[in-house]
């Protein structure tokens, strides 16, 4: 369990002058994550918000070794970098223990990313993956990812007259992962920080490859005040429209149970890219999104009873 006098001791990873946008979930998400080994670490990040904000030339904000790949690789460099590893940690040129981790958005994850991350876990390499979910393609202008949810407004997904924003429902990831059968997987966000450096401590230490879908709230590409973002977060969770669970070694379980779980609309008032949902003409696609998360929770209580 995370101990925040331990924590505070910590060296920050990620040095502050970036220039990610101030109330950025990305870089909260990623100092809560590097807090959760106190062994060296590799890290790779496919192209993205994190990548291209904090390695303008010729500054970076990385104290650590790092590595920029392509939009669709991290996963498979990585696996790589950690395959030498083991290979000169037996030969004896490497003694010291040494963590590696792949960050990659939701469009280098679920979409782009997404086979050369499945290879990875199949072949079971020891490295933690995870994606910072902003749910959509926030770098190269708001276009909508297999990460968007049902009824958001995008550049690519434009909600008008003819349309109330992106019809489909977003892809799963988590679940996708999960059956891969790897020793651990996890569904987090930076609003509750224990449960996030937790989750990520059992990553470190999985025997094999690790899995943290963070959600990463985004107020360019959500529209909301920036300060609000933590808040924003918090909110996904008491609507349940962003559950907290783990997957460790085939076991599943919910991680926090809202007190008094909030009705979706809570969520949908509070970002102007759902603020169209909220006419009247659109109040059946409200419902139906409500549906959803309440079959989606009573599913994963259902399989955290198994």
């Amino acid at each position: 369990m995370a101990n925040l006098k331990d924590l505070s001791k910590l060296p920050e990873r990620l040095g502050p002058g970036h220039r990610l946008c101030a109330g950025c979930g990305a870089s909260i998400a990623v100092r809560q994550v590097l807090m959760g080994t106190k062994d060296p670490v590799v890290v790779g990040a496919s192209t993205g918000c994190l990548e291209v904000a904090t390695t303008i030339y010729p500054f970076t904000a990385w104290r650590v070794p790092f590595i920029h790949n392509a939009f669709e690789n991290v996963a498979a460099t990585i696996s790589g970098v950690e395959t030498a590893y083991r290979a000169l940690k037996k030969q004896g040129k490497i003694k010291k223990e040494i963590k590696f981790i792949a960050f990659g958005g939701d469009g280098g994850t679920y979409d782009i990313g997404i086979q050369s991350l499945s290879g990875a876990l199949e072949r079971g390499h020891k490295m933690v993956y995870v994606c910072y979910t902003n749910e959509a393609y926030m770098n190269t202008g708001i276009q909508r990812s297999g990460a968007t949810p049902c009824g958001a407004s995008t550049t690519t997904a434009p909600a008008g007259k003819e349309s109330y924003g992106k019809p489909q429902s977003r892809k799963d990831l988590t679940a996708i992962v999960a059956a891969h059968h790897i020793p651990y997987v996890a569904q987090a966000t930076i609003s509750h920080w224990k449960d996030l450096i937790t989750k990520a401590q059992k990553a470190f230490a999985a025997n094999g490859p690790a899995f943290i879908n963070v959600l990463c709230p985004c107020h360019r590409g959500w529209r909301y005040p920036q300060e609000n973002t933590v808040e924003i977060a918090k909110l996904a969770v008491e609507t349940c429209f962003w559950p907290l669970y783990e997957v460790e070694n085939g076991k599943w379980r919910i991680t926090y149970r809202p007190k008094e779980k909030k009705p979706i609309t809570e969520w949908i008032k509070s970002q102007g890219r759902f603020k169209h949902l909220l006419k009247e003409e659109n109040k059946p696609v409200v419902e139906a999104i409500q549906k959803e998360i309440d079959e989606s929770w009573a599913h994963l209580e259902k399989l955290c009873s198994l």
